[in-house]
């Protein structure tokens, strides 16, 4: 869809967001900021109607994809029946939506729980925070280098980059950072078929002596009331653990009283082919943090399942936590519907599927682009390109934002057509490519995808 004298329009928008806007989100990462003014499936569109293929879908928020029309019509059909409700009271839609969740918990993991809502995926990191403060009386935190939980000043606390709080002050509740078992990466240099989690036993030693400042064996206790983990790295760079780690994380921690909180907002409700990402590692959790593609990005709503002896109503009353958008009518309206999507196909076939099919793709365009693509990796639909200096070992930053800024030109070509190609920078050196596409994503598109990309890559090497 074409508008008149787009880069008119385009120059006046990008005027007007230079005078008035703030520049403290993420918008400015690229300049100018790219202006899109439609969607649908898995694409974007800027004003000349340029298609965007988009393979990051909202930092996998929009998992099933744009403009869905099943998810859409649940949200109009709320907004002509009970649009807004203030959330002292209660509405169908939030107590069905929680049932579901604490339902399927209790099947999978076979552990009686409850559900809370708020907004945003940080807001229910806050929760989870004072959930674990007000059960164990701690506030201290383990969580893992590489995470990344938010940007409010608690969900900072425990993100590991301190890019996000350098100008906001000491953090008294800072966690205490541990090495992510990133294999490809290991660092302590060592290769996963011999190293025996060599990784894991490291953090086990903080608890062998008093002196290494975790745990007092004469009283059996320690400080540290929970250990923060994405069970897939997220803005880490689609890191993929090795199962058996945190097998012996969750005994470890069982044996010390610390509990495990599970932050699923990226990579829950089948996003690596599993409804929660920590089901591919054999444990439970004793609180999941979920939000994104609950409701397909329609209506901000978050969330977290907690263990029921953590959060009930005696231990957990009315009025712990508030917000007045939390269990809002139009974000549980669509929630609910997406549980009903989810419950009427078989996403775990279809996502390990597709997901199986683009991963051999990208395989592929790692053999055209040897030593440069350093390592493809995916689980379900997360999947990674790590970007190397021609050794598949030195991370290239440099070449992966050339191809970032590559795709946003809308200047590739294929079938005779002008495309543009969305991705996401993330890892710890930001040379890795995090693709999330939607699950309602066709082969075709798909190979769309890996076509840009080999063009991308030949043409930003060359430059």
């Amino acid at each position: 869809m074409a508008i008149s004298n787009p880069s008119s329009k385009t120059a006046e928008l990008l005027a007007l967001e230079r005078e008035y806007c703030s520049f403290g989100d993420t918008v400015h990462y690229l300049e100018p900021p790219k202006v899109f003014v439609n969607c649908e499936g898995s694409f974007l569109y800027d004003e000349t109607g340029t298609p965007y293929l988009d393979l990051q879908m909202w930092y996998s928020a929009a998992s099933f994809g744009y403009k869905n029309p099943r998810l859409n019509a649940a949200l109009k059909r709320q907004l002509d029946r009970l649009p807004q409700l203030a959330c002292q009271y209660l509405h169908a839609e939030k107590v069905e939506v929680a049932a579901r969740i604490a339902q399927y918990c209790a099947r999978r993991f076979g552990v009686k729980g409850r559900v809370h809502f708020n907004v945003g995926g940080s807001q229910a990191i806050e929760d989870s925070l004072k959930l674990v403060r007000n059960y164990t009386g701690k506030n201290l935190m383990f969580a893992f280098m590489g995470g990344y939980h938010g940007r409010t000043l608690g969900a900072s606390a425990i993100t590991s980059s301190y890019r996000y709080r350098r100008r906001y002050g000491h953090f008294g509740d800072r966690a205490h950072f541990v090495f992510y078992p990133y294999c490809f990466r290991c660092m302590y240099g060592l290769k996963r078929d011999s190293c025996e989690l060599y990784c894991e036993k490291q953090f086990e030693k903080l608890f062998d002596s008093e002196y290494h400042s975790v745990w007092d064996p004469k009283a059996q206790s320690s400080e540290f009331a929970a250990f923060y983990f994405e069970a897939l790295q997220g803005t880490g760079g689609y890191i993929i653990p090795p199962r058996e780690y945190f097998v012996r994380l969750r005994e470890f921690c069982n044996q010390h009283n610390i509990l495990l909180v599970d932050d699923e907002i990226q990579m829950g409700f089948y996003r690596t082919g599993k409804f929660w990402a920590v089901e591919n590692l054999g444990i439970t959790p004793d609180i999941i943090v979920f939000g994104k593609a609950l409701t397909n990005g329609l209506n901000p709503l978050s969330g977290i399942w907690a263990r029921e002896e953590l959060i009930t109503p005696e231990l957990f009353p009315p009025g712990s936590t508030h917000s007045t958008f939390s269990s809002n009518t139009l974000g549980t309206a669509v929630a609910l519907e997406t549980l009903k999507m989810l419950e009427e196909e078989d996403y775990e076939k279809l996502v390990n599927e597709k997901g199986a099919y683009l991963l051999a793709g990208l395989r592929e365009l790692q053999r055209r682009h040897p030593g440069i693509i350093g390592q493809v990796d995916g689980l379900g639909m997360a999947l990674r390109i790590e970007v190397s200096k021609g050794d598949s070992v030195t991370p290239d930053r440099e070449l992966t934002d050339r191809i970032f800024a590559g795709g946003l030109k809308g200047d590739l070509e294929a079938g005779g057509r002008k495309y543009g190609l969305v991705l996401d920078v993330g890892g710890y050196y930001k040379n890795v490519f995090t693709l999330s596409p939607s699950f309602t994503i066709t082969r075709e598109e798909m190979d769309l995808g890996i076509e840009l990309l080999d063009q991308l890559f030949r043409r930003c090497r060359a430059v």
